[in-house]
C-alpha cells in the first residue's frame, strides 16, 4: 500500500527531527573524544581536531610539531610515558621511526576513524529521543496541548523535542570541561627550514612545522641530531629498497611454496618493507618468524609489531616469542591480529608441513643477561623431543629461538627442519643423521634488523641483516636459499641449498 502524501510528509518531518540531532551530536562528541594508544614507543592520546593538522606535543624534549592533513580534520597526539632512558635516546627514536611512518600513521588514522564510528552511533542514538518523547507524549495528548495537529506544529513541537536531545548531547560531550578542551596553540609555527636554517631539510619533511615560542638551545640541537637521524635512515632504506628491485632469486615451481624467514629484528622497522619487497621478488607466500622483534617485550614496542603486520598481513604468518619478548605483551598483539604463535600442540604450517612452535622461556632486557623464568631452554627441548617423537606423522618443522630448544628431537631424527635464531650469526643449513637414521636439519637464521646485541634502532644497520627463504614440496622442507644486506647497501644472495632426505642431490 502505497503512502499518502501526509504520511511521507509526516515521514519527512521525522527524519528531518532526528537529523538535526544526530549529526550535530555526533560532530560534537567526536570533536570532543580521545583514545589512547602506543604511538612512536608512547603511550599517545588520540584527539581529533577541526584545524586541519596532525600536532604532536612531544613533552619537554622537543618542541611541538605539526603537518598539514590536507583536509579539515586534524588530530592532536599527545605523547605520554615512555621507556626511553634518555632525551637522546628518545629523540633517535623519534627520528627513526618517523623515517618508516606507514604502520604508525594506519595505526592513528584507524584510532580515529573509531572515535568517528563512535561518535556516528551515539549521535544516531541521541537522535531517536526527540522522537521518542514525541511519540511518548502520543497523539491525543498533543492535541489536548496544540489543539488540531498540523504539520507546522507538528515541526515545531518535533524541533522543540530536538532541543531537548541537543540539550543532552551537551550534557554527554561535555565541552566545557577544561580537561577535555582541545589544546590551543600558543607562539609562532615555522617550517624546520625556516627554524633550523644550518641544515638541508629532507624534501619529505619540508611541511613540517615547529612551533618556536618555548624552545631553547639544547631542544634545537635534540631536533637537529633528530632531522639528521630522519634524513640518513630514510635515505639508507630508500636505497635498499631500489637495490631490493634487482636482487635475483630462484623462483618456486609448480606445487612448491615460499616462506621467508625472520629473527632478531629488535624494533627495526626499516628493514620490514626491504625484506617484503625481496620475498615479493621470491614468490614467498609465508613469513616464518624466530623471534626477539623486540627488546624488552613491551607494549611501547608495539611500533615493531605493528611494522611486521603491516607489510606481511597477507601472509601466513607464524611467530615465536624470543627471549627479549618475554612476557605475555608480544604473542598476545600478534596473536590478536592473525599470527599462528606458540602453542602445546602440532599444528599445520606453511605448505602443509606439520610444525611445532615454542617460545624461549628466558627472558632479557637491554642487556646480554638471559634469566630462566620457571621453565629451562632444556626443559622445552625434552618436551619437543617427547612430541616429534610420539607423533604417528613426521614433524616438519620446528620453529624455536636457540636451537638448543630442540637439538634432541633433531638427534633423534624426529623432525625434517629445526628454524631458530637468538644468536645473530647465519649456521646452516647443517645436515644431521638422527639415531633412528632418518635425516634433518639445523638452520639459524641471522639478525633480520642488524641487531648489536638487542638494539637495532638507528639511522643505518649497525651489522648486516639476514634473513632466508625456506622452500617447501610436498608437504616437506625442499631447500634454503639466505640474503644478506651488507651495512653498505649492497645485496648478496646465497645458492640455493637443496635439502635431501636420503635421495642423490642432498646436502
Amino acid at each position: 500500500m502505497q503512502l499518502n502524501r501526509r504520511s511521507v510528509r509526516r515521514l519527512a518531518l521525522y527524519v528531518a527531527a532526528w537529523l538535526v540531532t544526530a549529526i550535530p551530536a555526533a560532530l560534537l562528541i567526536f570533536f570532543n573524544s580521545s583514545t589512547t594508544i602506543a604511538v612512536a614507543s608512547h603511550d599517545t592520546a588520540v584527539s581529533p581536531t577541526t584545524d586541519g593538522w596532525v600536532t604532536i606535543h612531544t613533552g619537554p624534549y622537543l618542541p611541538d610539531l605539526r603537518y598539514p592533513t590536507d583536509s579539515r580534520v586534524g588530530v592532536d597526539l599527545n605523547l605520554g610515558k615512555t621507556e626511553a632512558k634518555s632525551a637522546e635516546e628518545t629523540v633517535q627514536r623519534y627520528a627513526f621511526i618517523a623515517s618508516q611512518p606507514d604502520a604508525q600513521v594506519d595505526l592513528v588514522r584507524e584510532a580515529v576513524r573509531d572515535l568517528a564510528w563512535d561518535a556516528a552511533l551515539q549521535g544516531a542514538l541521541l537522535g531517536t529521543i526527540p522522537l521518542l518523547v514525541w511519540g511518548l507524549v502520543g497523539p491525543r495528548r498533543r492535541r489536548e496541548l496544540w489543539g488540531e495537529t498540523t504539520p507546522r506544529r507538528i515541526l515545531v513541537g518535533v524541533v522543540a523535542v530536538a532541543l531537548v536531545g541537543g540539550m543532552t548531547t551537551l550534557l554527554t560531550a561535555r565541552p566545557w570541561r577544561p580537561e577535555d578542551r582541545l589544546q590551543n596553540d600558543t607562539g609562532d609555527w615555522e617550517t624546520l627550514a625556516q627554524y633550523l636554517p644550518e641544515l638541508a631539510v629532507p624534501q619529505s619533511a619540508a611541511r613540517v612545522e615547529v612551533q618556536v615560542s618555548a624552545t631553547t638551545a639544547e631542544s634545537k640541537k635534540l631536533l637537529l641530531s633528530a632531522v639528521d637521524t630522519y634524513d640518513r635512515s630514510q635515505r639508507f632504506y630508500t636505497a635498499a629498497l631500489t637495490a631490493a628491485e634487482a636482487v635475483e632469486l630462484r623462483q618456486p615451481e609448480a606445487g612448491e611454496t615460499v616462506a621467508v624467514i625472520v629473527s632478531d629484528r629488535h624494533d627495526n622497522i626499516g628493514m620490514d618493507p626491504v625484506i617484503r619487497k625481496v620475498a615479493d621478488r621470491a614468490g614467498a607466500t609465508a613469513i616464518i618468524d624466530a623471534g626477539d622483534d623486540t627488546s624488552t617485550g613491551e607494549p611501547w614496542e608495539a611500533f615493531s609489531l605493528d611494522s611486521l603486520e603491516r607489510e606481511f598481513h597477507d601472509f601466513d604468518r607464524y611467530a615465536i616469542q624470543g627471549n627479549h619478548d618475554h612476557g605475555t605483551f608480544v604473542q598476545g598483539y600478534l596473536g590478536d591480529r592473525g599470527w599462528k604463535t606458540a602453542q602445546e600442540d602440532i599444528f599445520d604450517g606453511p605448505g602443509g608441513m606439520r610444525m611445532i612452535a615454542r617460545n624461549d622461556p628466558r627472558s632479557s632486557g637491554l642487556g646480554t643477561w638471559r634469566d630462566a623464568q620457571g621453565k629451562t631452554t632444556a626443559d622445552v627441548d625434552t618436551e619437543v623431543a617427547e612430541k616429534a617423537c610420539s607423533a604417528d606423522d613426521r614433524v616438519n618443522l620446528v620453529l624455536v629461538h636457540d636451537d638448543d630448544m630442540a637439538k634432541s628431537a633433531l638427534d633423534q631424527g624426529c623432525t625434517d627442519l629445526v628454524v631458530s635464531g637468538h644468536v645473530h650469526v647465519r649456521i646452516g643449513p647443517e645436515k644431521v643423521v638422527g639415531s633412528n637414521g632418518q635425516t634433518g636439519y639445523a638452520f639459524t637464521s641471522g639478525t633480520s634488523g642488524g641487531a648489536a646485541y638487542a638494539i637495532a634502532v638507528g639511522s643505518k644497520l649497525r651489522r648486516p641483516a639476514q634473513f632466508a627463504f625456506l622452500t617447501i614440496r610436498d608437504g616437506r622442507p625442499s631447500g634454503i636459499q639466505a640474503v644478506t644486506l651488507e651495512t653498505n647497501g649492497v645485496f648478496k644472495v646465497d645458492e640455493f641449498t637443496p635439502l635431501g632426505y636420503g635421495g642423490s642431490g642432498a646436502l
